[in-house]
């Protein structure tokens, strides 16, 4: 570059020279002169210029020298730029590929610890995809019946009154072992013992009769809620009912009251409504009572209840509530032996508006029953505890006490033993109480309950029946003592199936007396001890094993000739005391329900149940001299299969 810019300079220089060497005003020697100088010149600054070019092209040649080298060293640059690419391309691709290979030595051992959990997992994908399933069934079901109910309520409005109106159609069965002519309900206390003819025949009922109708009114008044309900069923008969050609059954009153409830929690109730004794899901309110799944509608041994009138006044404090109730009562006496020198109860009135077809009449009461009830829902489970007060009186005619000899009557029965002299109502105070605890060992899946109940004269608050009362000798009124227990356990595996089991019991304590029948020198004769009272083992149970021939206005002895037409009814086991001591039941069964959606819901289901019943032991004597040999002592025994099948639409 040096030399380049010296020749430039130089080629300046020499032009600077030339044009100096020629000035303007030059006269013509000069310009001879100078003419002839230019050959000399011109030569010399060819010289110069061929010298110069030289110069250049030998520079241009060393520019272009260095612009190969440097377009060298420009290409060696981009292959080495390219190499330490390719080499940094190639080393994150060992990296990738030694990543993958972790990768895949991971997944490899994670595989290995997964084969082993793959088949339980599977199988619970399988089963989650059947709750799926059955969740979504049930959610297009929800929206069903919201779209319907939106079409066509369920609801009817009257005058700011909701009405709704419900209940389910029923077609049922019932087989027993041993018959107790009795319908879809079971007598428990009625299963036939072994002496008891029906006790050797089979039945089959079927039965429409407890279909039920409901009507649910509600509606506000300030700040309160008003509820009125109304249920009825068939399960009542009149007189010329008959399940002949043409079934006449009545439609009865099951239960018909009101409600009013308060934003404190206060409550009121009155009308025919489930006993406050009925064990309840939450808290005390009518409609939230706990029943047994059963087809039964006698339900089951051991369980607690009562549907009568009652009124009842509520405290709810949220998870802890309080209630007490005036219930209607009745008075069922049992046991044998006793004088028939009083009464309890009553007929219904001809022209009155009670059966008067019903043998055991109608309590005249003189109280009502009281009932107290307290619930704990803390959360977990719902515990309950009732108390249980009963009055009860008879009317007693002292005088007219035929097995007492004369010295033992009152004074002034002026010497008769029929007489009215000294009549007297006799009242005895009856009670107890009774705990419940329901517990949800898994949350709407399982549940379980247990139920104690025990006290004197409260046996008709369960569903054996088993007598409240007895009689003393004199004709006094004696509370026998009761106890009451059930189990429950019920399962739902899914909301379309109901699978339950319950084993329950009930037992009446042995309540009995004697007094002595005295010599009598006219006509002469022992003295006696006569039993009365319920249980006593001296009663006579020897026809407890034993059947008896047919009873009735058409029956006759055979050989008699022309017998009446027509036939006589089961022998019922003649010299059978028979009071019972203890019942057990125990039932399983399951319901099915194939539709529950938006129109309804449909299901049927299945009760087997296995009932025993044992008396208190007796002999076979009814009232033996004192001198005698007592007979055996015999303790009867009963028990009954029962299986129950039921088919329901109920309404939406």
């Amino acid at each position: 570059m040096k030399k380049l810019a010296a020749l430039t300079l130089s080629l300046f220089l020499a032009g600077g020279t030339v044009l100096a060497d020629t000035p303007k005003d030059a006269t013509p020697q000069a310009a001879k002169a100078a003419q002839k100088a230019k050959p000399r010149a011109a030569a010399k600054q060819a010289d110069k210029s061929a010298e110069i070019a030289a110069q250049i092209e030998e520079l241009r040649k060393s520019l272009q020298a260095q612009q190969e080298q440097i377009q060298q060293l420009r290409n060696e640059l981009a292959r080495r730029d390219q190499q330490i690419t390719d080499a940094r391309n190639a080393a994150a691709a060992a990296d990738s590929k030694a990543s993958d290979a972790a990768a895949k030595a991971t997944a490899a051992v994670a595989n290995t610890v997964e084969a082993k959990t793959a088949s339980s997992t599977l199988v619970s994908d399988v089963n989650d995809l059947k709750l799926g399933s059955e969740t979504l069934k049930v959610a297009v079901q929800d929206t069903q019946k919201k779209i319907i109910s939106a079409e066509s309520p369920s609801t009817i409005h009257y005058k700011g009154v909701n009405l709704t109106p419900g209940g389910f159609l029923a077609a049922e069965t019932v087989y027993r072992e041993r018959a107790t002519s009795s319908d879809i309900n079971t007598p428990f206390n009625s299963i036939p013992y072994p002496g008891n003819a029906l006790g050797k025949v089979t039945e089959n009922n079927f039965t429409a009769r407890q279909s039920r109708l409901t009507l649910l009114a509600e509606t506000t008044i300030g700040s309160a809620k008003v509820t009125g309900y109304y249920e009825g069923d068939f399960l009542g008969a009149g007189t010329t009912s008959n399940n002949r050609q043409s079934n006449s059954y009545l439609f009865r009153q099951r239960q018909l009251w009101a409600n009013i409830t308060w934003a404190n929690g206060f409550q009121v109730a009155g009308g025919q409504m489930w006993s406050l004794v009925t064990e309840s899901r939450k808290g005390i309110a009518n409609r939230q009572e706990a029943f047994p799944l059963i087809i039964d509608p006698q339900y089951i041994v051991g369980w607690a209840w009562q549907r009568a009138y009652g009124f009842r006044v509520i405290k709810d404090f949220g998870k802890f509530a309080v209630g007490a109730s005036i219930e209607g009562p009745q008075t069922t006496i049992g046991g044998r032996g006793f004088p028939a020198n009083f009464f309890i109860n009553a007929p219904g009135a001809a022209g009155g508006l009670y059966n008067s077809f019903d043998g055991s009449g109608y309590t005249l009461n003189r109280a009502p029953d009281f009932l107290v009830k307290a619930t704990l829902d803390p959360g977990w489970g719902h515990y309950e505890v009732v108390g249980i007060l009963s009055d009860f009186r008879n009317r007693v005619y002292p005088c007219g006490n035929l097995p007492l000899v004369v010295a033992n009557l009152p004074a002034g029965c002026g010497g008769s033993v029929i007489s009215t002299f000294g009549a007297f109502n006799d009242s005895r105070v009856g009670g107890g109480g009774g705990f419940t605890a329901r517990l949800p060992i898994v949350a709407k899946k399982v549940d379980v309950a247990a139920h104690v109940q025990g006290g004197d004269g409260i046996a008709r608050f369960s569903s054996g029946q088993l007598a409240d009362v007895t009689a003393r000798p004199d004709g006094t009124l004696a509370p026998i003592r009761s106890a009451a227990w059930l189990g429950t356990l019920e399962l739902h595996p899914n909301p379309k199936l109901d699978i339950y089991a319950y084993y329950g019991g009930e037992y009446a304590a042995r309540t009995a007396y004697t007094f002595i029948i005295p010599a009598t020198t006219t006509p002469a004769a022992p003295a006696k001890i006569v039993a009365t009272g319920y249980g006593s083992p001296l009663f006579n149970n020897a026809g407890c094993s034993t059947e008896g021939f047919p009873t009735g206005a058409g029956a006759q002895p055979p050989g008699t000739p022309n017998p009446p037409s027509g036939s006589g009814f089961p022998n019922t086991g003649a010299g059978c005391a028979g009071d019972i001591h203890h019942m057990v039941e125990g039932t399983i069964g399951f319901w099915h329900k194939f539709y529950n959606g938006p129109k309804g819901r449909i299901q049927w289901g299945v009760q087997y149940s296995y009932l025993t019943k044992y008396a208190w032991s007796g002999n076979g004597l009814t009232g033996s001299a004192v001198t005698a040999t007592p007979g055996p002592s015999l303790r009867p025994h009963a028990i009954d299969n029962m299986v129950w099948t039921s088919f329901r639409y109920y309404l939406p």
